[in-house]
């Protein structure tokens, strides 16, 4: 299908691309690599009149080692994730989520600040940053602030962010010990259920997506652990599970305990 009519602008900075935001209100939509963003367009879900591109900002595809955390640019592909050696050597549990995002022309395209912006319920990376304790650098016309993950998914489609504001890159902690599982859909490899498990000490970190409208920290696994996989049994406790065609209820709280216990195994 073909889009409405659109302006299309490319930004070359990030603060002309806030200001662009500014101006044009709800009627504009952020542009990096339009993964999520063109189909709902072709589909007509979603009709912006501007189009404001940032994938040629300077500086938002980089990937570097700032005061002993891994910051990674907004504009960064899926693919750029998966094959940098910083990210293997030092949060490789980032670079296992990224080689299981879709296929290889959407790993070229998608980014890790689109993905996390547009926050779908079923996106593979929301786990794996909820269970770093990553940051969201975001700015606006008010300056630049920083998110701590657990405030920035609020919903499903929905985040912290303001109307004005972009995502300019994202900051991790070094993670030596991680591991992400995920059972996928099988056209679109969506997470029906993904979870992401970071381990320190005798201490986990439990990400999961795909489970309920808002991705989550699994505080019944995370607290029930031992030592033990079994501490599993815990990662829907006082969740309210989905259900879709591709899972009801019953069926994506088992995949979810199956999901949760093969990341805290590994």
């Amino acid at each position: 299908m073909i889009p409405a009519k659109f302006d299309y602008i490319k930004a070359s900075s990030v603060s002309e691309a806030v200001d662009l935001l500014d101006k044009h209100g709800f009627d504009a939509k952020i542009l990096s690599g339009g993964h999520s963003l063109i189909p709902a367009m072709k589909l007509r879900l979603n009709r912006p009149e501007v189009l404001i591109d940032i994938s040629g900002i300077s500086g938002m595809d980089s990937i570097t080692e700032e005061g002993g955390e891994i910051v990674i640019g907004a504009n960064c592909t899926h693919h750029d994730i998966a094959t940098s050696k910083l990210v293997n050597d030092d949060l490789n549990i980032l670079a296992q989520t990224a080689k299981a995002i879709g296929d290889i022309q959407v790993r070229n395209r998608g980014t890790l600040g689109g993905s996390l912006a547009h926050a779908d319920p079923a996106a593979d990376y929301p786990a794996t940053v909820l269970a770093c304790d990553a940051t969201v650098v975001a700015e606006g016309k008010k300056g630049q602030r920083s998110i701590p993950i657990s405030d920035f998914f609020q919903g499903i489609f929905t985040t912290a962010l303001e109307d004005d504001e972009i995502i300019t890159s994202i900051r991790f902690p070094k993670v030596k010990n991680g591991n992400y599982q995920k059972f996928f859909q099988s056209a679109s490899r969506f997470a029906v259920v993904g979870v992401a498990v970071v381990k320190s000490g005798n201490e986990v970190k439990v990400g999961i997506t795909g489970v309920a409208d808002t991705p989550y920290r699994a505080k019944g696994v995370e607290n029930a652990y031992n030592g033990s996989a079994d501490a599993a049994d815990h990662a829907v406790d006082n969740v309210e599970v989905m259900s879709d065609h591709f899972a009801d209820v019953e069926y994506r709280s088992h995949l979810a305990k199956v999901m949760t216990k093969r990341a805290l195994e590994a």
